[in-house]
């Protein structure tokens, strides 16, 4: 039996890995070890750990990483402070592969310290771009220190072989998160009002605004063009938090007190998790803020995404996707397009660039793992030089 461990850090990652870790659970030849860390600990960002053991998913170990502030001096301590606690979680226990996704700081430190431990290491998202983020370099970085690498698509996989890795060691598997996301089951209307306060029968935006990482002075402002677009949108609105990034907090005061001078139409939830999420996703006007939901898990629902700013820069687009500056009568002139007819109408054949062209990528990715030769070869890597 292999030893697949899993680092988890935030809501966002957790939905992509959530149908991975059934497919690990159900496999005999699997033992997942899963090592959860981030905001997942956190009562500031829903304490989301909560909605990993309602799974009944087994947490091997809790790596606390945040400290109480999100200055540039902050994230710099977490990530020191996630480089010691996942070098004593390896020691512990240590697996025979380690699973990292994507571009978080917390993925960084995880990724790290598993390197003098000779631990092979799977990177989930690689070859994407972010340029608005530090997330571009962390991802980059993170592509260095991996063995195996599980792209979204062709174009990212050409990216990372360009990056000096093997091309028999990358795999275009698609976003793992959007395997069954049509077919999985949705909550009621009258369910999400229960559990979330929110109202999805009438028409309304769902929002999420994270730092822009390499603009986080100009995060005050940024905001306020946002919040001043949306007054004079005039829909309902839905909040999600923002991820603990450099200056998150200012956006989440922000919001609180937008939200309690509209009381009755809009609400800010501190975490939906997978199934609430995409539960209310899909019956959005539009997505707008700049999270990669709306360029990523919103094109399966054909629900327009208003993208504002530079934090997604590079990455691939489906046709729902409206870019503007950050500026209120841009991203207004954004919203009243994404809510016409007529733009809905044109998304009805879309389809989404970042899904499986194969069965799917839950299979693939769980194929290689569990097939992979772990030794030497793999590990003492060799930089591919392109022809």
């Amino acid at each position: 039996m292999r030893s697949v461990g899993v680092v988890t850090t935030s809501r966002a990652d957790y939905s992509a890995y959530r149908p991975l870790l059934k497919s690990f659970q159900a496999d005999p030849e699997i033992s997942p070890k899963l090592y959860v860390s981030g905001m997942h600990l956190s009562p500031e960002f829903g304490l989301t750990v909560g909605a990993i053991e309602n799974d009944g998913i087994a947490i091997t170990e809790r790596i606390e990483v945040l400290i109480s502030s999100d200055t540039p001096e902050a994230i710099a301590k977490s990530i020191g402070l996630g480089l010691i606690g996942f070098g004593q979680a390896f020691s512990k226990y240590r697996p025979d592969i380690l699973v990292v996704l994507g571009d978080r700081y917390e993925m960084l430190a995880a990724a790290l310290a598993a390197l003098p431990f000779k631990i092979p290491v799977a990177h989930l998202g690689g070859g994407e771009l972010t340029r608005g983020a530090i997330d571009d370099a962390l991802r980059h970085s993170i592509t260095k220190l991996s063995h195996l690498h599980f792209t979204s698509t062709e174009a990212y996989a050409r990216r990372v072989v360009q990056l000096g890795e093997d091309p028999a060691h990358v795999f275009v598997s698609g976003e793992p998160a959007l395997d069954h996301v049509l077919t999985a089951p949705q909550l009621a209307p009258e369910e999400l009002h229960r559990r979330f306060g929110v109202d999805v029968e009438r028409p309304f935006l769902l929002v999420t605004f994270h730092p822009v990482t390499l603009e986080y002075e100009q995060v005050d402002w940024q905001t306020d063009e946002l919040l001043a677009a949306l007054d004079q949108a005039r829909f309902s609105v839905i909040f999600t938090m923002p991820n603990a990034d450099t200056s998150g907090r200012v956006i989440t005061a922000k919001f609180r007190q937008w939200v309690e001078s509209h009381p009755g139409v809009t609400k800010l939830v501190d975490s939906f998790g997978a199934e609430a999420y995409h539960s209310v996703l899909r019956r959005a006007v539009a997505v707008v803020g700049n999270s990669s939901s709306g360029l990523i898990e919103a094109p399966s629902f054909k629900v327009p995404a208003v993208n504002i700013g530079i934090r997604q820069a590079g990455r691939i687009r489906a046709a729902n996707v409206i870019d503007v500056d950050c500026n209120r009568a841009d991203i207004l002139a954004a919203i009243r397009k994404a809510a016409s007819s007529e733009f809905h109408s044109s998304l009805q054949s879309l389809v989404n660039p970042y899904a499986s062209k194969t069965n799917s990528a839950v299979s693939t990715i769980t194929s290689v793992l569990k097939n992979a030769r772990l030794d030497d070869a793999l590990l003492q890597k060799k930089f591919y030089d392109l022809p």
